[in-house]
């Protein structure tokens, strides 16, 4: 081999590579402040924060105009028409009434269930609450009671 390769193991080479210094200074962050809030007091601030990230929100009304501008990130907007047109696809999935009928015909005993196939169904009555109560939430939308 040639003999003006410079042959340092490979520690020495680390040990060089670390001892160059650094073209940019580290960035120094402040520390960010903690505040314990109630859940009300938070879903408050949610609210008034709107699509603005929180931070930025309370940054904006405690400093005002001294903020130091920061870049603006937005929350995404839900679908409102997608998500109400989902909710109105699952009331219009019978699912309710598949369910009533698969319990009445147990009820009856002219459907042979056993412990298992009871607490499946009893998961997929509790899986469609949640999705129906999910979606009315990401609408904003009061609940309707359910007639019978």
């Amino acid at each position: 081999m040639n003999g003006s390769i410079n042959t340092l193991s490979v520690g020495d080479a680390f040990s060089v590579s670390a001892a160059l210094p650094r073209n940019k200074p580290k960035r120094r962050y402040t520390p960010p402040f903690s505040l314990r809030l109630t859940v009300e007091e938070r879903k408050r601030l949610d609210e008034m924060a709107g699509n603005q990230p929180l931070g930025s929100y309370i940054r904006d009304r405690l400093l005002g105009e001294k903020t130091e501008k920061r870049r603006k990130v937005k929350k995404p907007k839900p679908d409102t028409a997608m998500l109400a047109m989902v909710l109105s696809e699952l009331g219009q999935s019978r699912l309710a009434s598949n369910i009533n009928q698969l319990a009445k015909a147990a009820n009856m005993g002219t459907l042979d269930i056993t412990p298992e196939i009871e607490q499946e169904i009893e998961q997929a009555c509790r899986e469609i609450q949640a999705m129906r109560a999910l979606l009315i939430a990401a609408l904003g939308v009061m609940p309707v009671e359910d007639e019978e």
